[in-house]
């Protein structure tokens, strides 16, 4: 953490960090393969045979659901030539996952099972040549990887995110967010670093001047303290406003495990080092960031709910304000991140910028970063 002459003020990471590709792809190696990676949810994989194709740093990963229901996960490389098992993003295979290239064929547990004249070879040893796996753990409804030989306890990193956040890790259980439905998904291609993205999430200094939606809703987001910046806390709905909607009008029902003390409360967590969760006391927003380049970086966004409002066709305008809410919250925030990024390679940020004190917790993820690329 470096400090400023200002005792106001903290320095930020300086502009190539956002823009450096040799530093990016230290990033790819350090954080993104190293550390817990939320790659699906588990939902979308609905039977087996179902699959997803994520990008997780530099490599392409494999998730599928075997016979038995369990959630697998393989690098999406062939073992005879190295070529892409499944180049779709999503789909499903009947018996098993079979190379498009010369018919190396693997059960959905990763094993070679047949290929081309396979019987005329019987020194090879099939168990020798089925699919790389990848550590995977499912929680709160979604498959988190690792491409880490050895990975980092889960509870000590992802879960420890949420628990310092909120308190303890039984807060977030309370919302059974892994028994929900999704209700809307929606994908963003953002022109900026990750890190612009997180450290916009993490902050509220921006929320009187880009969100007028939400502030009307948590007036507290005008004063520009962050639901990030105090433990446990979570801002209180405007009094004037029924529900977490684009005009404040009625949500839903209160999600069952959510006590009283929760609602009409919005809580905001970040987890490293690319998920956001956000806690309605009627639904809950993940989002998931899918880094591509020093300069672009996907977001997809799911909006759940119990799975009876879901499933309620008729109702689907009060869902619509529902997710049109944090819709133009993000597009609001992802324009500033797009504003921000051509900065990053000015002589004028060369050193960067500074954290007014409502930001001085972002100079934790800066250290977070640093850290961890700077082990090479």
């Amino acid at each position: 953490m470096t400090t400023t002459a200002a005792p106001s003020l903290l320095a930020t990471l300086p502009g190539h960090f956002y823009t450096d590709q040799e530093l990016f792809e230290r990033e790819r190696r350090h954080i993104f393969e190293a550390q817990w990676y939320c790659a699906v949810r588990a939902a979308d994989l609905d039977r087996p045979g179902a699959y997803r194709t994520v990008r997780v740093g530099g490599e392409s990963v494999l998730v599928t659901r075997n016979r038995r229901g369990e959630l697998r996960a393989f690098l999406n490389v062939c073992r005879h030539r190295g070529a892409q098992l499944c180049t779709e993003e999503s789909g499903a295979v009947r018996r098993g996952l079979q190379c498009p290239y010369h018919a190396w064929t693997y059960d959905l547990d990763g094993r070679l099972t047949a290929a081309p004249n396979l019987t005329r070879m019987p020194d090879v040893d099939r168990s020798r040549y089925g699919l790389h796996r990848v550590q995977l753990r499912e929680w709160l409804g979604y498959g988190w990887v690792c491409l880490a030989p050895e990975p980092p306890p889960f509870e000590d990193t992802v879960v420890r995110d949420v628990a310092e956040r909120l308190g303890g890790p039984e807060v977030v259980d309370r919302y059974a967010v892994a028994g929900l439905a999704l209700g809307r998904r929606i994908g963003y291609d953002v022109r900026a670093n990750w890190k612009l993205i997180i450290e916009n999430f993490m902050e509220c200094y921006h929320c009187a001047t880009i969100h007028p939606e939400l502030t009307e809703v948590l007036p507290e987001f005008a004063d520009g303290f962050a639901a990030q910046y105090y433990v446990g806390h979570g801002p209180e709905f405007a009094e004037e406003a029924e529900g977490f909607t684009v005009d404040g009008s009625a949500g839903f029902a209160r999600l069952p495990g959510v006590p009283d003390s929760h609602d009409r409360r919005y809580f905001a967590l970040t987890v490293r080092p690319q998920v956001f969760v956000n806690l309605l006391p009627d639904h809950v927003i993940v989002h998931r960031m899918f880094p591509l380049a020093p300069d672009r970086t996907l977001v997809e966004c799911d909006w759940l709910y119990a799975a009876e409002v879901v499933a309620a066709g008729p109702d689907q305008g009060r869902l619509a304000k529902s997710v049109e809410l944090f819709h133009r919250v993000n597009e609001q925030d992802f324009a500033a991140c797009e504003r921000t990024q051509p900065a990053m390679s000015s002589r004028a940020y060369r050193q960067g910028g500074v954290l007014v004190p409502s930001e001085h917790h972002i100079a934790g993820f800066h250290d977070w970063v640093r850290a961890l690329v700077a082990e090479e």
